[in-house]
């Protein structure tokens, strides 16, 4: 008799936080967007509010529709438990969470007219510490040089030349912090420093 199949929880950093981003997104749409407005969206806000400091982290869950957590989400899980297994859950975490901040933070004191929601950021950090994992002392992949002036360029261009709700700046933020926490996470790697 074969063996039977089972469910593995194989990356639950990533599985967590795109199940949080699906019910974030669910309760935006089922209130209108109120919900998204109140807990999954960072904007100029007062500091003696003391959800101003909440959003910093909570926007990278809610998202504007459907087809903005579809497609954020697919890249989530694609490369996720990749990372995830490679780093480890808490380095993961970590790079959610410096996103989130980073993004927040940037994004209050340069665009206080802009609302911010989504995983956009995150996806961005994953596919830059994708790009570094073939990365040896000394080196720099040429995936790294090609994901960067690809992904990041075309946000450079688009946040210029393109009028649309999509923030580049997430994105470029993103980039930026998922290829210092590349870097990082291999040198420490490399010294058995880190998991």
């Amino acid at each position: 008799m074969g063996k039977r199949l089972k469910l593995r929880f194989n990356a639950p950093v990533t599985l967590s936080f795109v199940s949080i981003c699906f019910i974030a997104t669910l309760l935006g749409i089922a209130s209108n967007g109120e919900i998204t407005k109140t807990l999954f969206m960072t904007y100029h806000s007062s500091f003696l509010n003391p959800m101003t400091y909440i959003r910093f982290v909570t926007h990278v869950f809610g998202h504007s529709g459907w087809s903005h957590f579809i497609g954020n989400a697919s890249y989530l899980l694609l490369l996720g438990p990749m990372l995830e297994e490679k780093h480890g859950s808490k380095a993961i975490l970590e790079v959610i969470l410096i996103t989130a901040v980073s993004t927040g933070l940037i994004n209050y004191f340069f665009f206080w007219n802009i609302g911010l929601c989504g995983a956009s950021g995150v996806v961005f950090a994953f596919i830059m510490l994708a790009s570094f994992t073939d990365f040896r002392e000394g080196e720099i992949p040429i995936t790294f040089i090609l994901v960067a002036a690809i992904f990041i360029g075309q946000q450079v261009y688009e946040g210029i030349a393109v009028q649309d709700n999509i923030s580049n700046m997430a994105h470029i933020v993103g980039g930026i912090v998922g290829a210092i926490i590349g870097y990082g996470l291999n040198v420490k790697a490399k010294f058995g420093l880190y998991r």
